[in-house]
């Protein structure tokens, strides 16, 4: 086995820096209390037998406890089935343990709403929990929330097969309409804490255009009964102050993801997540411990994530975006991480998944005829907006056991990685990998170890000393 060490001892700005940030005492939800009315679901029709629909059942609880100045909504054990909620201001929903929420597997249970999704704003089913425009409101407990989204993975992987040969990949993850689990959105002073999620049919925990929200010692169990595309685990989403702890996620997709818009529509938005810290969380099945885009377009920055763990995720640190998502991705810090059986340790793709990044329009389709959201993805967007921007990210004190392979960075000729500080980094892996298009990158105390003995390989890179 042959070791490689990467010898740039240079002035190293070091997380020290990060954990010294005044902002990460302000992140998530500030202390709020709720009324001590407690109102049970029960009492205006819920009942748990798994095969009544409950959902305005549930919704008249909830807005009955609103109503009267907030407090909490419980249930007796049981397993309620449910379509989309809504949750008020000054209102916890309180699932305890014994207690099962059962997402409808209709689609006619989720009703359609303005949104956006993947970055594109749409319209598109109501999650099967949805906190829109509230303030100082809860979901917790020791329950479980099921999405039982098998049906919606279903759907998915059957429009896959009739849309890829048409070329029309860009899409599908638009038109295959699946609920996500539980959506905030607008809201301020917003916390989810300790219930259990499960199956979710798309997104898990979507957190879009909000600020202090907490989201802590969740569990999220994706891959129960299959492997459902496209669940997330937490999607933190042109948002700010946002604090996740805590939780153990299981998904069949990112595991912790930053994002702020796609494309044309994501730049037009134009709002940035910032302000988050993650800590203290495992990932363990999922397409990355910690993701930052595809969707960038309106920028990422002061970020930290810290005292993170992998065991079998595809990816380590991933940083991905396209050639017309745009946005600046900076001021990011990752620290003391640990990771095993992981695909690949670090990956920079700014140019990722092209069947997925980039939409054009097959022959026979008319642009005038197709639908809005269509539309949106096909308009262009200028060259000098389009090339987004990674820089200054810090990265420390990461061991990693195993992995297929180290290292793959493939950055833009017309806009190499700038500004990336590794330091105390310990890989093994089977390969090295690559570096391409990259420069001005600090190196200490850095070394990888290959079951091939291969050599970590530069191309195209400047002043990055192996």
């Amino acid at each position: 086995m042959q070791k490689i060490t990467f010898i740039f001892f240079v002035f190293y700005q070091s997380l020290s820096y990060a954990q010294q940030q005044p902002w990460l005492t302000q992140v998530g939800a500030h202390p709020f209390e709720l009324s001590n009315r407690e109102v049970s679901a029960n009492d205006y029709g819920a009942v748990g037998d798994s095969m009544t629909l409950n959902t305005q059942a549930i919704q008249r609880a909830i807005d009955e406890c609103a109503k009267h100045g907030g407090g909490t909504v419980v249930f007796k054990p049981g397993r309620y089935l449910t379509g989309s909620i809504f949750l008020k201001s000054e209102v916890r929903l309180k699932i305890d343990e014994g207690v099962f929420l059962l997402g409808s597997t209709n689609l006619k249970d989720y009703p359609i709403i303005d949104t956006r999704v993947a970055g594109i704003e749409m319209k598109w089913p109501a999650a099967l929990i949805n906190i829109i425009g509230q303030h100082h409101a809860t979901v917790s407990g020791e329950g479980i929330i099921d999405g039982r989204g098998k049906p919606f993975w279903d759907a998915y992987w059957a429009l896959r097969k009739e849309y890829d040969p048409k070329k029309l990949r860009w899409i599908v993850d638009y038109d295959a309409q699946r609920p996500r689990l539980l959506l905030v959105d607008n809201c301020q002073d917003v916390t989810i804490e300790n219930v259990t999620l499960r199956r979710s049919g798309f997104w898990t925990v979507h957190v879009l255009y909000s600020s202090y929200v907490t989201v802590d010692g969740i569990v999220v169990q994706n891959n129960i009964g299959g492997h459902g595309p496209s669940t997330d685990g937490v999607d933190i989403d042109s948002s700010s102050w946002i604090l996740v702890q805590n939780a153990d996620i299981d998904c069949n997709d990112d595991n912790f993801c930053i994002k702020s818009g796609r494309d044309w529509d994501g730049l037009r938005v134009n709002k940035p997540t910032e302000y988050v810290l993650i800590q203290n969380c495992i990932s363990r099945k999922g397409g990355g411990l910690i993701t930052f885009g595809s969707e960038t377009s309106g920028g990422m920055r002061h970020i930290v994530a810290r005292n993170l763990k992998a065991h079998g995720t595809k990816v380590g640190m991933r940083f991905k975006s396209a050639r017309n998502r745009g946005g600046t991705v900076q001021d990011i810090y990752l620290s003391d991480i640990q990771m095993d059986s992981v695909g690949v340790a670090f990956e920079v793709t700014p140019n990722w998944n092209p069947a997925y990044s980039y939409s054009e329009l097959p022959k026979g389709y008319d642009k005038n005829k197709v639908p809005d959201h269509w539309r949106k993805m096909l308009e262009p967007v200028p060259a000098a907006q389009g090339i987004p921007t990674f820089k200054e990210i810090y990265i420390t004190n990461i061991k990693v056991g195993s992995a297929d392979k180290a290292v793959f960075v493939d950055g833009l000729k017309e806009n190499p990685l700038r500004n990336f500080h590794l330091k105390n980094v310990s890989i093994q892996a089977k390969t090295a990998g690559s570096i391409a298009y990259a420069k001005d990158w600090e190196l200490e105390k850095v070394s990888i170890s290959t079951k091939d003995q291969t050599k970590l390989k530069l191309m195209d890179t400047a002043n990055i000393v192996l």
